[in-house]
């Protein structure tokens, strides 16, 4: 099992190229999943007396990038070309990566208790590591690791890289979350993973292909996450109609049906549609949760809670706005009195607690699946289902109806992370069977192959490639740059592969 970060790190192979923690530890990870209990955040919030809750995350990425010098965060970058574009952001973007670890502590010497969930990609955090941003990493150290601050601030998990999870090779799924856990394991020790029970997808992107969603699902049950946060937009109800208007504020149970009928549930929070970073920015959710406390409450299920992400640095509403906005709100509600406090500001984690220790189950929660799901379960024998039925009901969905699409749903759905993107796409999954041709025999043998430099290099350049912003910001420079990783993941393979 799991001692210590100083352990790991004294257990990790040594390598020339300064490879991130990404591999090497899932045999001690798995024990480490299997030893912690069940989520038991004990809130002293009285539900008896709140009315509306709310529950915000922060969503904070960089790209690693391809340089002469090797791989650096793009971060790095716009320090090293401040004329360029938006590039004079750095300065501002890192005080945003390391605010909240500056925020918090104020806020609760004051008496306030603040509530934040803090999404970093693995990219971000091996970035700051390259860079050397200490002062950063102390400030988000803190946050992880001191007890006192374990209700104020919730981590969630991601993908490694910030890859779009319908468009990620299934093999490569569960590769992306380990690897991100063994980044924040590495960083922050196992107290700190243990406590990371939500998942938060990049670009809020649900896999709609019934296998793929239940391979998902079943991936996040088996790295011992909890919850998931998925868009509105992105799920309907089993009926295929849209979520009612109550489901949105209340835990929905997400189910996933795969072609050979196996199920699987997992409890997600909605985050409700709207422009993220300027309601996140402005603290709307606090508004809004307190419209809802003066509304009849229609579900059996309370309190309400209004769940929100954003990007915790893009935007002038972000690096500008949530400074002054955030610190009144949580004074305010210090200033309502814990015995009727009326809106309260939770974690996810502890949201769902909350509702459990009421008696509620996941089996009391309104049921949501993938959308575009009902369309192909009207189309196959529930009773004999079978991959060749479902894939021929995909088939004739898209053969007949425009609107049918398996590319899943985000809060981007204006872009398209296929269509149009096949020079990246095609490298992409060239690159991930190559590494599993060479490595999954070997890692089959030898489950310690995963410790080696070499299997980390190969997987580095993998995981790399499948990092969104090479098909986020249209053709040119970005998907230049995956062109680059590809082939320098394929000299990372040719040594393996001959």
């Amino acid at each position: 099992m799991i001692q210590s970060p100083s352990r790991l790190w004294s257990d990790r192979p040594s390598s020339a190229i300064g490879l991130p923690v990404i591999s090497g530890w899932e045999a001690e990870l798995q024990e480490l999943y299997r030893s912690t209990p069940p989520s038991s955040f004990s809130s002293d919030i009285n539900p008896t007396h709140v009315t509306g809750t709310f529950a915000c995350a922060l969503h904070m990425h960089q790209p690693t990038i391809p340089a002469a010098e090797g791989l650096i965060s793009n971060l790095q970058h716009m320090l090293n070309h401040p004329q360029e574009g938006d590039n004079h952001n750095a300065e501002t973007f890192l005080w945003c990566y390391r605010r909240m670890g500056e925020w918090i502590p104020e806020l609760v010497a004051q008496g306030c208790q603040p509530r934040i969930m803090l999404d970093y990609s693995g990219n971000l955090l091996w970035g700051l590591e390259q860079m050397g941003q200490t002062t950063a990493l102390d400030a988000l150290k803190r946050l992880a690791c001191d007890r006192q601050y374990a209700l104020n601030v919730e981590w969630l998990g991601t993908m490694w890289s910030h890859a779009v999870v319908p468009s990620t090779p299934i093999a490569d799924i569960k590769l992306q979350v380990q690897a991100w856990q063994h980044q924040f394991v590495a960083l922050f020790g196992p107290e700190a993973l243990q406590r990371v029970k939500g998942f938060s997808l990049p670009e809020m992107h649900l896999p709609n292909h019934p296998d793929t969603l239940y391979h998902f699902l079943d991936v996040l049950l088996s790295c011992g996450y909890e919850w998931l946060l998925v868009q509105e937009h992105s799920v309907e109800r089993l009926d295929g109609s849209p979520l009612h208007q109550a489901d949105k504020y209340v835990p929905n149970a997400l189910v996933a049906r795969n072609s050979q009928g196996q199920t699987l549930q997992m409890p997600v929070l909605i985050k409700t549609q709207g422009s993220d970073t300027k309601l996140v920015a402005q603290m709307q959710p606090y508004h809004e949760a307190q419209y809802l406390g003066q509304q009849p409450w229609l579900s059996a299920i309370h309190p309400p809670c209004v769940s929100q992400i954003a990007d915790g640095e893009n935007g002038g509403v972000m690096m500008n706005e949530y400074a002054r906005d955030f610190h009144p709100v949580w004074h305010q509600i210090k200033d309502n009195g814990r015995s009727h406090p009326g809106v309260v500001g939770l974690n996810g984690t502890e949201y769902l607690n909350l509702i459990r220790h009421q008696g509620f189950t996941v089996q009391d929660f309104p049921q949501c699946q993938a959308v575009q799901q009902h369309k192909i379960w009207q189309r196959v024998d529930l009773e004999k289902p079978s991959s060749t039925a479902v894939e021929a009901a995909i088939q004739q969905l898209k053969d007949t109806d425009p609107h049918f699409s398996l590319d899943g749903a985000s809060w981007t759905n204006h872009l398209s992370w296929v269509q149009g993107y096949e020079n990246v796409l095609g490298p992409m999954e060239d690159l991930s069977k190559r590494f599993h041709h060479v490595y999954d025999p070997l890692v089959a043998a030898n489950p310690q192959v995963t410790q080696r430099s070499d299997y980390q290099e190969a997987l580095l350049y993998t995981l790399l490639l499948q990092t969104s912003c090479f098909r986020y910001w249209g053709q040119g420079t970005w998907t230049d740059y995956a062109q680059q990783l590809y082939d320098r993941g394929l000299a990372a393979l040719n040594p393996a592969e001959t």
